[in-house]
C-alpha cells in the first residue's frame, strides 16, 4: 500500500516538473529527422544549462519519457534528499562517476546497463556544461556506446535558448521560446573510427542549430 502510494506521488511529481519546464521555456519539439516512434535510442544534445535533460525528458512524449532516462553527474544529483528522490525516483536517471576510484573501473558500465534493459538515454557528449556558442570537443562515450548498441538509434537534439531563458544566476525565467530539434539518427559505419564519427555527430548537431534559427 505504502509502495503504491509513494509511485502516486513520484508520477504527480513527474507531470507537475513536466509541466512547468514547458510552461516555463514555452518549449517547442521540432521532429526533423525522425518521429516519436517507441525505437530504444540514445538522444545526445548541447549541453548548456542544468535544467537540460529536464526540458528534453519533458518534451518526449508520456510514452517515451517512460521508458527513457538522462545521463547525469553523480556528485551534483547525490548532494541532498531532494535531488536523489528527483534523479532516482522521478526521472530514473542514470548516475555517472566524473572520476575513476581504480584503474579497472568502468565508468559507463551503468549505462550498459540500462541499454541492456532495453532504456533508451540522454546523453551529453561535451560532459560539461557549455556557455560558448562553439560545441566542446565531444567525450568517447557516445561513440563506444554505439559501437557497442548498434541497434540503438543515436539520435542528435539541438536545444536552442535554454541558456537565455534561464541565465546563470537567474531565479525567474526569460519570456523567451525555447526549440528542441530532434534530427535524423546516426549510425557508426563498420569502419568508421572514433574521430570521425565524433566528429560527424557534433556536426549534426551544429547543423540542427543552423535549421532552428
Amino acid at each position: 500500500m505504502r509502495a503504491s502510494i509513494f509511485q502516486a506521488v513520484h508520477r504527480l511529481l513527474a507531470q507537475l516538473i513536466t509541466g512547468t519546464a514547458r510552461l516555463l521555456t514555452g518549449a517547442r519539439s521540432l521532429w526533423l529527422g525522425c518521429t516519436p516512434s517507441p525505437t530504444q535510442r540514445i538522444y545526445f544534445a548541447n549541453h548548456s544549462s542544468h535544467a537540460d535533460f529536464v526540458l528534453l525528458w519533458s518534451s518526449l512524449p508520456p510514452t517515451l519519457r517512460a521508458r527513457t532516462r538522462p545521463v547525469a553527474g553523480a556528485d551534483y544529483w547525490q548532494q541532498g534528499r531532494l535531488r536523489a528522490l528527483l534523479i532516482h525516483q522521478v526521472f530514473r536517471g542514470v548516475l555517472v562517476s566524473r572520476e575513476r576510484h581504480s584503474p579497472d573501473e568502468d565508468p559507463q558500465q551503468p549505462l550498459r546497463q540500462a541499454l541492456q534493459a532495453g532504456d533508451s538515454l540522454i546523453l551529453f557528449p561535451e560532459g560539461t556544461r557549455n556557455l560558448e556558442p562553439e560545441l566542446l570537443p565531444f567525450k568517447s562515450g557516445l561513440y563506444w556506446l554505439g559501437k557497442d548498441f548498434p541497434a540503438v538509434e543515436l539520435v542528435p537534439v539541438w536545444i536552442s535558448n535554454l541558456n537565455r531563458v534561464m541565465p546563470k544566476g537567474r531565479i525567474l525565467p526569460l519570456p523567451l521560446l525555447c526549440t528542441l530539434s530532434f534530427g535524423q539518427p546516426l549510425q557508426i559505419g563498420a569502419t568508421e573510427s572514433k574521430e570521425a564519427f565524433l566528429s560527424r555527430a557534433r556536426t549534426a548537431l551544429l547543423d540542427l542549430a543552423k535549421e532552428s534559427h
